[in-house]
């Protein structure tokens, strides 16, 4: 197993595999549903290899992998010794707490997560097929076109039937009886009766007319067309779950197996056909009607609106709560424009990375920036966000700027998805229409490259903070907002004190792994005042939960660690309050951590706080330059690197 031990650590993590209900994956996260949150320990997560964030939202504890997820996961369900069928115990996930919102993103992303990829194939291959015929390079009278069209059509239209699985799954049941319950919505005679002509009318006259071709046991049924639908088959296996699990109860073991799925179908198809499709479709079209409603009124501030929050809502999973909309507009409109005004923002993302990429002198950020500029251009974007935007601030809001714009011009020329297909660039064939490459198609191009283009130059120009010129450094260690820089001798780095108070040598401390230098090289400051500041511009690139002690790794590569006293890890973060987080960049005097000495020293605790150089072989010398008392960002260490 390629990633096993990274599947072992990330069980570890999260509790144990006892601590763990659920597991499915998405395209870069793994959605663990947990017993108990609070046995997780998610810095440690956040801090390993292979782990590029975690997030917490819609129920769900969800580590973001990255690209190769499906893998980690593979390894991850192989070493936790879960089962792919149902990872856990389903109907314990199904009752655990949650509010409303929580427990309807859980549902709905369970539901779709498991086809996601098919889904983008089969609508990436009805999307280029729309776009070979534009070209004229197919007819749509050609055996090519009606065997691909078969192909990429298949899926939508028995769709119920996958959905009836992966459903019925989340609800408890047996999967295939859902399975079943779909196959008969689209079973095809029912399609054939519906052809004919009716017998009679009911609600004549009314938004609920419906022609009747059929009775059952006398009771009229209003036949709909279900291929392509979402919400009555889920509605359906809700439904048809709870009629299962009561025939379990009442029916005899030695005729278990037959038994229940024989009533259960009894009971809940014809159900489904009198009473759950209808139902559903009626609701399912007048709030496709209300939408489109909505987006006729201003397409312009709908895709303004949806385009400049889509990225907020991927980042908490809540962008799930959009898909089923989407589903309800291809099937009772033809095409959906609210995931359409989405087009534009995987772009602009990507637009942000490539100003980053091209700006800042990190290293690590340049590192990360190519692999997620790929695999934005694709439409995954979380390694992009996760990895390189958010933890830079900046270049994130301006990304979610260029979106709305990308988005507001989406809505402006109407551009329509009429199939769901891939992502990022080949979402582009989805919104082919019937009439070809028209106007709103090329609106899409156009707001493709107006969210690339505006993000990328904003983000050059304003989205990353100034980072000091090695040529001209000297000049500003002496200016006050920059107490550390590197020096005229570019390979020289002074650091500043993060503290007010007396320094001491590290050797008198009362703590061996720091007396000793175990950690690294440095001094030790007995502070005067609760405050520690941002010692240089850098990067936090730890901070622990308990706000006692934090890492920053300068913009010049020091890696600096500054520890709160000694064994106060001990107090869980009482008498601490933080005021950056991990992965934000600081600039020097930056506030980062406020505490209560006098309440520490009540608590039994010393508040000597070590201020380390973990990396001190890079360096050729290290001297402190103050000695005895010490002011906030004085002058405090001078470090001469070995190539001097």
């Amino acid at each position: 197993m390629k990633y096993e031990q990274l599947a072992k650590d990330i069980i570890k993590y999260v509790g144990g595999k006892e601590n763990v209900i659920s597991l499915v994956h998405c395209i870069t996260r793994l959605r663990f549903k947990l017993r108990d949150e609070s046995k997780a320990d998610t810095e440690a997560l956040k801090n390993m290899d292979g782990v590029v964030t975690v997030m917490k939202s819609g129920g769900q504890y969800q580590v973001v992998i990255g690209n190769h997820v499906p893998d980690v996961y593979a390894d991850v369900m192989a070493v936790g010794g879960f089962q792919a069928a149902d990872a856990g115990n389903e109907e314990e996930e199904q009752q655990s707490s949650g509010n409303l919102l929580d427990k309807f993103v859980d549902i709905i992303s369970s539901i779709f997560t498991p086809v996601l990829g098919v889904l983008a194939a089969t609508g990436m291959i009805k999307g280029f097929n729309a776009l070979f015929v534009a070209l004229g390079w197919m007819s749509e009278e050609g055996g090519t076109f009606a065997i691909l069209n078969a192909v990429g059509d298949a899926f939508f239209y028995f769709f119920p039937i996958f959905l009836g699985y992966t459903a019925m799954k989340k609800f408890g049941g047996t999967p295939f009886m859902g399975m079943v319950i779909g196959a008969s919505l689209v079973y095809p005679t029912i399609a054939e009766i519906m052809a004919g002509e009716p017998r009679y009318t009911l609600f004549a006259g009314t938004i609920f007319e419906s022609p009747i071709h059929i009775e059952f046991l006398g009771i009229p049924v209003i036949l709909m067309s279900y291929s392509t639908s979402v919400v009555p088959i889920i509605l359906a296996t809700f439904f048809g779950a709870k009629v299962e699990k009561f025939f379990r109860k009442v029916i005899p073991d030695v005729v278990k197996t037959f038994l229940v799925p024989f009533f259960t179908f009894l009971v809940i198809v014809p159900l489904t056909f009198l009473l759950i499709g209808p139902v559903a479709t009626w609701a399912a079209n007048m709030v496709g009607s209300g939408i489109n409603t909505i987006f006729n009124l201003s397409p312009l501030i709908a895709g303004i609106v949806i385009g400049a929050f889509w990225q907020i809502l991927v980042i908490f999973g809540l962008h799930w709560g959009l898909i089923p909309l989407s589903f309800l507009n291809l099937d009772t409109l033809g095409y959906d424009p609210i995931l359409s005004m989405i087009f534009a923002a995987s772009f602009a993302q990507i637009g942000a990375v490539l100003g980053v990429w091209i700006k800042t002198k990190e290293q690590s950020i340049k590192t990360l920036s190519i692999p997620a500029f790929i695999s934005g251009v694709f439409g995954v974007t979380e390694p992009a966000i996760y990895g390189v935007t958010l933890p830079k601030k900046r270049p994130f809001i301006i990304s979610c700027i260029g979106a709305a714009v990308g988005g507001g011009i989406l809505g402006f020329f109407g551009t329509k998805l009429f199939t769901m297909g891939g992502l990022g660039i080949f979402m582009l064939p989805s919104m082919i229409g019937p009439d070809g490459m028209d106007s709103a198609f090329w609106g899409s191009v156009i707001a493709m490259l107006a969210a690339f283009g505006l993000t990328f130059v904003l983000t050059y120009l304003f989205g990353m903070p100034q980072e000091p010129d090695t040529a001209t450094a000297g000049a500003t260690t002496a200016a006050a907002d920059a107490p550390a820089a590197v020096t005229e001798d570019t390979d020289t780095e002074i650091i500043a004190s993060p503290l007010t108070g007396d320094v001491l040598e590290l050797s008198s401390i009362k703590d061996e792994t720091f007396a000793s230098g175990l950690m690294g090289k440095g001094l030790a400051i007995e502070p005067a005042e609760g405050r520690i500041v941002a010692p240089a511009g850098g990067t936090i690139s730890a901070f622990f939960p308990t706000k006692h002690a934090i890492g920053i790794t300068t913009d010049y590569g020091t890696e600096l660690l500054i520890h709160v006293g000694m064994d106060t890890v001990n107090l869980n973060g009482q008498f601490f309050t933080g005021h950056v987080e991990q992965g934000d960049h600081v600039n020097a005097g930056d506030l980062l951590i406020e505490f209560d000495i006098e309440q520490i020293k009540k608590a039994g605790y010393l508040v000597t706080t070590p201020v380390i150089v973990t990396n001190p072989d890079k360096y050729q010398s290290l001297i402190i330059l103050e000695k005895g008392k010490v002011n906030a960002n004085d002058e405090l260490i001078t470090l001469t690197n070995n190539e001097a």
